[in-house]
């Protein structure tokens, strides 16, 4: 004998999953749905996909003299070996680059000069470097800070993209470079700082190059938060 009760609730289901707006049978009618669906994640993807080649993108990099350049306008220390860092001052992916140099020489103290360079173009504003870069960057025990006017000694020693760095020996002969971060604004334990710390610990390496994440050194659109002097 068949229940009153269950039988109604059998004829309820049944009507929800035949109406065109409910139920399997609805979604079936609606094949846009779907497209869009499809294309909504095909977007997600696209976009993923790009962060992803942008993060890990490195900038280009000419090979820098193998030995210091005569008519560099930088003092080469002949007592320790030299490290030279060529920055934007408003790339906002040299500040993981500054992290890692502060890493670095925390453990490096008296066994390197270190010096950040940040490119002024001609003409700019007085203040055009003044950012929180300069800042971080000068904060950093043992580091000098300095303008490079015009971006003469980063074309002088074949600096290309922000926060590549050169280390000479004290005979002049180049043993580094590249970039000390593993990707494009990311911190933490890369190749270029390990090699960096090794070769200023006197472990016998030759040449050294890796790749370095950043803004191209030339390019005017870069801008980082925190400016101090006007743009």
């Amino acid at each position: 004998m068949v229940n009153p009760a269950t039988h109604q609730k059998s004829l309820d289901l049944t009507e929800v999953l035949s109406t065109p707006s409910g139920g399997l049978s609805g979604a079936k009618r609606s094949p846009g749905i779907w497209l869009g669906l499809i294309l909504w994640l095909a977007l997600v993807a696209g976009a993923l996909a790009w962060m992803s080649y942008h993060t890990h993108r490195p900038g280009p990099t000419t090979a820098a003299p193998a030995y210091w350049p005569q008519n560099s306008k930088i003092a080469r220390d002949r007592k320790v070996p030299t490290l030279l860092m060529f920055a934007h001052p408003r790339c906002p992916c040299t500040r993981a680059t500054l992290g890692e140099l502060a890493v670095f020489m925390a453990q490096a103290q008296g066994k390197v000069q270190a010096e950040v360079w940040f490119l002024k173009p001609v003409p700019a504003p007085y203040a055009w470097t003044n950012t929180d870069l300069w800042q971080t960057a000068a904060a950093i025990p043992g580091v000098s800070v300095h303008e490079d006017r015009d971006g003469r000694e980063a074309r002088l020693f074949g600096a290309e993209t922000s926060g590549e760095a050169l280390l000479y020996q004290t005979d002049g002969r180049l043993q580094f470079q590249g970039g000390i971060t593993e990707s494009r604004g990311h911190a933490g334990d890369n190749d270029g700082r390990a090699a960096l710390a090794a070769l200023v610990a006197g472990e016998p390496l030759s040449m050294v190059r890796t790749p370095v994440f950043g803004c191209p050194l030339f390019a005017t659109n870069c801008r980082v938060e925190g400016d101090v002097g006007k743009p």
